[in-house]
């Protein structure tokens, strides 16, 4: 049941959720495509040996942003909705392109401006980019589809212990603690048990990974409240009292 009651016309209120599960999906997929590159982050030169990231974690957290707002404007089914869609089309998106990196390339495609010679190099620089190794796959779907939809359930038990009030705290409260779970199983699944790393180093890269995501989090507590005073507008809601 959606948290709030409309007052506006019932098209606008079902263009705007399907922008969002767009928006989400996007930004989904674009992570799965984006993850490969590593990158050395030294937390504004306060660490002197800088710290290797995914760069997932630029586009990953906002997947939480938008399950967070359609909880809040649409209720906690259709967000879990949306999570599941973002989870088949995730591999709909990767049997696609182990289709099309299996296709034979032609010579035409040989770009010799970047300093490629021939096809099988242009081949090996599209699978560096797009070919993802299965135990990362399985990890990375097996934390996104725990961790959102525990963020879903957390983010309406903290809405009904704060009966309704406090939007900050259920999105930072369920957004934090979802993301512990997603960076536990995604790293010990493929750096523990994928790539036979020894405890303390997987821990320590779930810790660093892990303070990353929290202080995205917090940085995305304005864009909720913009992003729902935007939509409440645009919809012509009103705030229904919770019980």
């Amino acid at each position: 049941m959606s948290n709030y009651s409309s007052i506006g016309p019932a098209s606008r209120i079902e263009t705007a959720y399907a922008v969002l599960v767009s928006a989400f999906s996007v930004v989904l997929v674009l992570t799965n495509v984006v993850g490969v590159k590593l990158f050395t982050f030294s937390f504004f030169g306060l660490l002197e040996e800088p710290i290797t990231l995914t760069s997932g974690i630029v586009t990953y957290p906002l997947t939480f942003l938008f399950t967070d707002v359609v909880s809040e404007l649409y209720g906690k089914r259709r967000a879990d909705f949306m999570v599941v869609l973002g989870f088949f089309l995730s591999f709909m998106m990767l049997g696609i392109v182990a289709l099309v990196t299996g296709l034979p390339g032609s010579e035409v495609w040989v770009n010799r401006d970047l300093g490629f010679t021939d096809v099988a190099g242009m081949q090996r620089a599209f699978e560096t980019v797009f070919t993802l190794p299965g135990v990362l796959v399985a990890a990375s779907m097996s934390a996104y589809l725990t961790a959102q939809l525990l963020d879903n359930r957390l983010f309406h038990l903290w809405r009904r212990l704060t009966k309704g009030k406090h939007l900050w705290l259920r999105n930072n409260g369920s957004t934090v603690l979802s993301q512990f779970v997603d960076t536990v199983i995604v790293n010990s699944i493929f750096l523990g048990w994928g790539m036979g790393l020894s405890a303390s180093v997987v821990w320590s890269i779930i810790l660093a990974n892990y303070v990353c995501k929290v202080c995205l989090a917090a940085l995305d507590t304005p864009l909720i409240y913009l992003a729902l005073a935007f939509l409440k507008k645009y919809l012509a809601i009103e705030k229904q009292d919770s019980a």
